[in-house]
C-alpha cells in the first residue's frame, strides 16, 4: 500500500474541489458545495478502501460505489478522473452540456466508473442494498474454500436529503435485518437544504435511528481529517453482521469566504470571485482552471497500475477456479455475459385447452420451471408472495444466515423494493419483484429509474382490475395501465391466457435493456383452443390476430387480459347475424408498436376503421388502435371501482360480452353521430 503523503493527498482533494467549481461556472449550473464539503472523504475511499480496474471498469469483483446525492456528480466526476478513469478533463469542461459524458445527474452507462443513474434522492442508497443483497447471493454461489473470488464492498454517499425520504427508512430497514456488513453508508451532515438550515424540516437523531435499525453506526466530527475518516472506515469494515454508517460533519462549499454553510452554495455557481477566494484560501493559483497538478496526474498512473495489478491477480486466481470447479466457472462466464444456460427455454411449459387458471396462478408455474435452469433468476414480493404467488418452491428465503437463499422477502416496502431490484440487476443478477398491481404506485419512481438504465427487473403486478372483486376500489387499479404504459422503456405486458403468459414469460427472459411490468389476473382466465384461435406465439409481436372472420372484417375488436374472452365471445355472437369479426389481442402496446408497418397492417388494416376496444381499466391511449375517422370506441372505467362480486362488477360497468356487441353493431351504423 501506498505511504500516507499528506502534501499528495491535499493536492488530490482540492484537484477534486477546484475541478468541480469550476465545471459549474463554466456549465453556469450545477452543485459544488458538497463535492467542495467531500473531496476528502471520495479520495481516503477510492484510495485507502476500494478495490477498483480504470481500465477495466466492468470488473465483477470490484468495491462499488453510489452516490445517492446525485447532484454532486462533480464530486464523482473529478474523483474518477485523478483515479485514471476515462474521464478526461475535456469531459468535465462539458460538464452538463448536451452529449458529453459528465451529464447534471450521473447516468449508468454514459460515465466509465458510475455504477447507477442516481438524482431522486434516496434512490441511489437503497439500490445499494440491492448491490449488498447481490454480493451475498454471489459469494454464496460461487465463493469455495481458497478462492474468495466474490469478496467485494458496496459504498453510498448519502446527504440529508436522502435519509428524509422514506425510501432509505425501508431500505435501511432491510439491511438492518439482513445484517449486510457488505455494506456502508457516507452520511453528509452538512446541516443545509436547498431553503436553508435542515433544522427547518429534520431534527431526528439520525444515530439513534440507525441504531434501531441494527446498523454500526461511527461518527466523524470532520470531514478533512482523512486520518479520523480512516479510523472510522476500518472501525465500520472491521465490525461483522452489520452494516455501518458514518455520520461525517462536513462545510458545504468548505473554502469559499462567503457561501460556506450556506444553502446559497448548495445550487448554483459560485461566481467567479468567489471561486478566486477559494482557490487562494486552497493555496491554488487563483487564475488557472481547470488545473491538474503534474503530482497529481503521477498519482492517477500509480493509482492504474495499482487497479491492473489487482484485477489481473484476480484473473489468474479464476483460472486456478476454473479448473477445479468448471461448473460454476461456467455459470461465471454466463452471468458475466447477461447470458442464460443452453435450453432454459425448453423449461416452459405449455397449458392444455379446456381448463381455466389465472394469470398469476400460469405465470407460477413458468417461473417455477425457468427457475430451476435459470440459477441467476432471484426475487419475491412486498409481503404478497402468497397472494401473487411467486414464492421459487424449490429455494429457500435469503437471509442473514442463509445468503443463498433466492426467495427475498422485501416485507412492506414496495419503493424500497423496487430500487433494491435495481441494484441486484446492476450487479448482473435477474431479479423480479412482485406486489398487488394496485401497489405499483408505491414502487413507480423505482421502475422509472429501471426503464432509465435499461435493467431487464421484472415486475409482476396481480390483481390487475376490477376483477379484485370485494376489496373495493382502493385495491382495483383503474389508472394504472396506462399510466405505465406512458413510461419510456418499460414493456407492460398484460396476458389474455395462461399459453399467451407462457411467452411473454420467454419474451422477458430474453430481454436485457428493458424491464417489464407483468400484469396477470387474480380470477381464473379459459386457456384458449389453439387449434380454433391462433397460436400465443403472436404475444412475441405484441398483438396479433387470435380469431377472425376469413375474409376483410366489417369490425375488430380489440381487448388485453381477461378482457379477451369476452371479445371471443361477442365474435362469436356476431358472427352468428352475419357479422364479421376480427378479434385481436394486444397484450403488449409498445411491442406491437415496434413492429414493421407491413405486419402492423396485417393486423389492423388501415381501411377497417369500425373497432372497438375493451379493457378493465382507463381508455387513456386506446385512441391510437381505434382508426382515424372517429369511427371507434372503448369500453373501459372512467371511474374508480367498487366493492362486490366480481361478475358483478364488470356487468355494472358495462364490461360485457353484450356490451361489446352492442357497441360492435353500433359502430357499423351508417351515418353514426
Amino acid at each position: 500500500m501506498r505511504k500516507n503523503n499528506p502534501l499528495l493527498e491535499r493536492l488530490c482533494t482540492d484537484t477534486i474541489r477546484t475541478l468541480a467549481m469550476d465545471a459549474v461556472q463554466k456549465a453556469n449550473s450545477g452543485h459544488p458545495g458538497a463535492p467542495m464539503a467531500l473531496a476528502p472523504v471520495a479520495f481516503v475511499l477510492y484510495d485507502r478502501f476500494m478495490k477498483f480496474n480504470p481500465a477495466n471498469p466492468g470488473w465483477l469483483n470490484r468495491d462499488r460505489f453510489v452516490l445517492s446525492a446525485g447532484h454532486a456528480s462533480m464530486l464523482l466526476y473529478g474523483t474518477l478522473h485523478i483515479m485514471g478513469y476515462e474521464v478526461s478533463l475535456d469531459d468535465i469542461k462539458n460538464f452538463r452540456q448536451l452529449h458529453g459524458r459528465c451529464p447534471g445527474h450521473p447516468e449508468h452507462g454514459l460515465t466509465p466508473g458510475v455504477e447507477i443513474t442516481t438524482g431522486p434522492l434516496g434512490q441511489g442508497a437503497a439500490a445499494s442494498v440491492g448491490m449488498a443483497i447481490a454480493q451475498k447471493w454471489l459469494a454464496s454461489y460461487f465463493n469455495r474454500p481458497g478462492y474468495e473470488l466474490i469478496d467485494y464492498r458496496i459504498f453510498a454517499l448519502a446527504g440529508d436529503g436522502c435519509l428524509m425520504e422514506g425510501i432509505s427508512a425501508e431500505a435501511a430497514s432491510l439491511a438492518g435485518h439482513l445484517g449486510l456488513d457488505n455494506l456502508v453508508w457516507l452520511y453528509d451532515n452538512n446541516h443545509i437544504t436547498i431553503e436553508g438550515k435542515t433544522s427547518l424540516a429534520f431534527s431526528e437523531d439520525v444515530a439513534a435511528r440507525f441504531k434501531a435499525y441494527g446498523w454500526n453506526v461511527r461518527a466523524v466530527s470532520d470531514a478533512n481529517d482523512l486520518a479520523m475518516i480512516d479510523r472510522a472506515m476500518r472501525s465500520a469494515n472491521g465490525e461483522k453482521g452489520k452494516p455501518a454508517l458514518l455520520i461525517i460533519d462536513s462545510h458545504i462549499a468548505y473554502g469559499a469566504p462567503t457561501k460556506q454553510d450556506t444553502h446559497g452554495a448548495h445550487g448554483s455557481p459560485l461566481g467567479e470571485e468567489e471561486i478566486r477566494s477559494a482557490k487562494k484560501f486552497y493555496g491554488w493559483d487563483p487564475e488557472k482552471k481547470f488545473f491538474v497538478p503534474a503530482a497529481v496526474q503521477d498519482y492517477s498512473q500509480g493509482i492504474k497500475a495499482r487497479g491492473m495489478e489487482q484485477n489481473r491477480e484476480w484473473d489468474e486466481r479464476f483460472t486456478r477456479y476454473a479448473k477445479e470447479y468448471p461448473e460454476p466457472a461456467a455459470h461465471l462466464c454466463l452471468l458475466q455475459k447477461g447470458e442464460l444456460p443452453d435450453g432454459w427455454e425448453l423449461a416452459i411449459p405449455s397449458f392444455a385447452p379446456g381448463t381455466k387458471i389465472s394469470g398469476r396462478g400460469a405465470s407460477a408455474s413458468v417461473l417455477n420451471a425457468i427457475a430451476e435452469r435459470a440459477p441467476f433468476l432471484i426475487g419475491g414480493s412486498a409481503d404478497l408472495a402468497p397472494s401473487t404467488l411467486t414464492t421459487l418452491k424449490n429455494s429457500s428465503g435469503f437471509q442473514k444466515d442463509n445468503p443463498g437463499g433466492r426467495n427475498l422477502h422485501f416485507g412492506v416496502r414496495e419503493h424500497a423494493m423496487g430500487a433494491i431490484a435495481n441494484g441486484i440487476s446492476l450487479s448482473g443478477l435477474r431479479a423480479f419483484v412482485s406486489t398487488f398491481f394496485v401497489f405499483s404506485d408505491y414502487a413507480r419512481p423505482a421502475m422509472r429509474m429501471s426503464a432509465l438504465m435499461k435493467q431487464p427487473v421484472i415486475y409482476i403486478f396481480t390483481h390487475d382490475s376490477i376483477g379484485v372483486g370485494e376489496d373495493g376500489p382502493t385495491h382495483q387499479p383503474i389508472e394504472h395501465l396506462a399510466s405505465l404504459r406512458a413510461m419510456p422503456n418499460l414493456e407492460v405486458i398484460r396476458p389474455a391466457d395462461a399459453n399467451e403468459v407462457a411467452v411473454a414469460w420467454k419474451y422477458i427472459m430474453e430481454t436485457r435493456d428493458t424491464p417489464i411490468a407483468l400484469i396477470l389476473s387474480r380470477q381464473d382466465l379459459p386457456v384458449f383452443d389453439r387449434t380454433k384461435y391462433a397460436s400465443a406465439e403472436g404475444t412475441m409481436k405484441g398483438g396479433y390476430v387470435l380469431a377472425d372472420c376469413g375474409g376483410i372484417p366489417d369490425v375488430i375488436l380489440i381487448a388485453t387480459g381477461s378482457e379477451v374472452q369476452l371479445a371471443l365471445t361477442a365474435h362469436e355472437e356476431l358472427k352468428k347475424e352475419g357479422i364479421g369479426g376480427r378479434v385481436v389481442s394486444m397484450p403488449n402496446w409498445s411491442l406491437y408498436d415496434r413492429q414493421d408497418p407491413d405486419y402492423r397492417e396485417t393486423v389492423l388494416p388501415a381501411k377497417v376503421t369500425r373497432r372497438v376496444a375493451i379493457e378493465a381499466g382507463s381508455t387513456f391511449g386506446w385512441s391510437d388502435f381505434l382508426g382515424r375517422k372517429g369511427d371507434g370506441q372503448a369500453l373501459g372505467l372512467r371511474t374508480f371501482g367498487a366493492s362486490g362480486k366480481s361478475d358483478s362488477l364488470f356487468a355494472e360497468f358495462g364490461l360485457t360480452a353484450e356490451a361489446l356487441v352492442k357497441a360492435a353493431k353500433a359502430a357499423l351504423k351508417p351515418n353514426r353521430p
